[in-house]
């Protein structure tokens, strides 16, 4: 046998398209060449592959010229997961493994240049794909839970290059590694119960959380901003199992541990020093960012007008389409970026504008042009902008605390399932789907335009307001919203209006 052709899977962001490792022995000039578009990384497995199929006692072809494609040509390939595949290949084209052993089989793993394996990122991707087609997926022994997360997949893990080739002769078969699914994470989140008044945003924080709008607080310093936005993910649904396996699949991507946050909502909570590849991803081989990490999440900003306005500017489209689109000159990736966003601002670069403890000491230009870091377009894709003000002293100190997070929780629930039983969250519907379930009388339609005039607010922020109505009467259980809902919505527009006239 000259020929021998080993299925395996490269890794493109969270696609895992199949990858034919072509192994070609010929008469000519003894020598190694390996082609299909490789990056420097696989480039070098020629040498890691030769001396770990020395060191593990197996005949090196030394006087043949060994010739690797890795199909398709024009896919990149990056990374060290073609060792393995390579080294079988070779095996296979020089006799030394029955072509029929691979029958069935996907192999992935990087060589150490004793034959051992060594541990990959973006396993679950992979594992997932090869499911999907039906086939045993041969790994290193430090991915085998990883990927065996994927469900109803065989994984054979393995150590050493010496087992692999002993499971596929028969000689010591490797048994299939089982792993059930891993137990949720536990929360690091506090309880809704320990924030002390501020009733407003406490109510904000449970329509967010109810129809996954975005939210935005603004208030001084030490009014407990932070502290209501971590409260968040601890009042939303869990996980579905689908969702956990995306959420997962990024983290995988990125070589993030899956256990620490297996079935938990994400909260990711970048610097305000990141940059717009570090938030939304991108690279020269794109991998995803802060948004795609909070997938299924809560994307915190705390002090939203110290970040770049540039930085802030690319959220816009993921923040309406669920996804980023990274292109390249020569690729493109498309990353998953269903967020809930949640951020916080102070008032004026002090902090302390409108704060009764202490006075002001930035001037009207300085107020503006702190506040003007936020495009229109920005606020307009903010649903609920809440007001978080300075408690007196006796409302810090009282032993009376709120509602915990399990009784909000059970509403959000209710709402959420209300909401599905019309199609989606209130969030993500389009504007036909939302005028339908709105349903407002031809009165309130009348009522509704004359504030929207008044207020100068645009047709996306109208929409906005619709969405927030249709929650507040999800979580009072009315069929659709009334005037009361349509004023509590239209209240939650009232720092987008401020924001604008500075």
């Amino acid at each position: 046998m000259t020929l021998a052709i080993v299925a395996t899977r490269a890794g493109l962001g969270l696609e895992a398209p199949e990858v034919l490792v072509e192994v070609h022995l010929a008469n000519g000039l003894p020598g190694m060449t390996l082609v299909g578009l490789p990056e420097a990384a696989v480039k070098e497995s020629r040498e890691r592959v030769r001396s770990a199929l020395t060191n593990a006692g197996f005949d090196f072809p030394n006087t043949r010229r060994i010739v690797l494609n890795l199909a398709p040509a024009d896919l990149p390939k990056v990374g060290g997961r073609f060792d393995l595949p390579i080294a079988l290949g070779i095996l296979v084209a020089s006799g030394q493994l029955p072509v029929e052993a691979l029958a069935g089989i996907e192999s992935v793993g990087e060589l150490a240049l004793d034959g051992r394996l060594r541990p990959i990122s973006g396993v679950l991707p992979l594992a997932l794909a090869a499911r999907r087609a039906g086939r045993k997926l041969i790994v290193p022994r430090e991915n085998a839970d990883e990927a065996a997360l994927a469900g109803d997949l065989p994984v054979l893990p393995a150590d050493h290059l010496l087992e692999v080739v002993a499971h596929l002769l028969g000689q010591t078969p490797i048994a299939t590694h089982h792993l059930g699914r891993p137990p949720i994470a536990e929360s690091r989140e506090g309880d809704l119960a320990e924030v002390r008044g501020q009733h407003q945003a406490r109510r904000a924080l449970e329509v967010a959380a109810a129809g996954s709008h975005n939210l935005l607080f603004a208030g001084p310093p030490g009014t407990g901003k932070t502290m209501l936005a971590s409260r968040l993910p601890g009042i939303l649904p869990p996980l579905t199992e689908e969702e956990a396996l995306e959420v997962a699949a990024i983290r995988s991507v990125c070589g993030l541990s899956l256990a620490e946050q297996w079935g938990r909502r994400p909260f990711r909570a970048p610097h305000h020093t990141a940059s717009a590849v570090a938030l939304v991803g991108g690279g020269s081989w794109p991998r995803p960012g802060e948004i795609s990490l909070a997938h299924h999440g809560v994307l915190f900003l705390d002090e939203l007008p110290e970040f770049s306005r540039q930085v802030l500017e690319v959220m816009r489209e993921p923040m309406e389409s669920g996804q980023i689109h990274i292109a390249r000159a020569s690729h493109e990736r498309r990353f998953p970026a269903r967020f809930q966003l949640v951020a916080a601002m102070n008032p004026c670069p002090c902090g302390h504008l409108g704060d009764p403890r202490q006075s002001c000491q930035c001037t009207a230009a300085q107020i503006q042009r702190y506040q003007s870091r936020l495009s229109g377009p920005l606020l307009d894709r903010i649903d609920l902008q809440v007001e978080v003000p300075a408690l007196p002293p006796e409302q810090l100190t009282a032993r009376e605390t709120g509602e915990d997070s399990a009784t909000v929780r059970a509403r959000v629930l209710a709402a959420r399932e209300r909401q599905y039983a019309r199609g989606t969250l209130n969030a993500h519907l389009s504007g036909r789907e939302l005028e339908s379930a709105c349903g407002l009388s031809s009165a309130d339609r009348t009522w509704l335009a004359g504030v929207l005039e008044r207020l100068r607010l645009s047709a996306r922020a109208y929409h906005r307001v619709l969405r927030v109505a249709l929650t507040l009467s999800d979580l009072a259980g009315k069929p659709h919203p009334e005037r009361d809902e349509l004023m509590e919505a239209i209240g939650y527009r009232q720092l987008d209006r401020q924001l604008r006239q500075t």
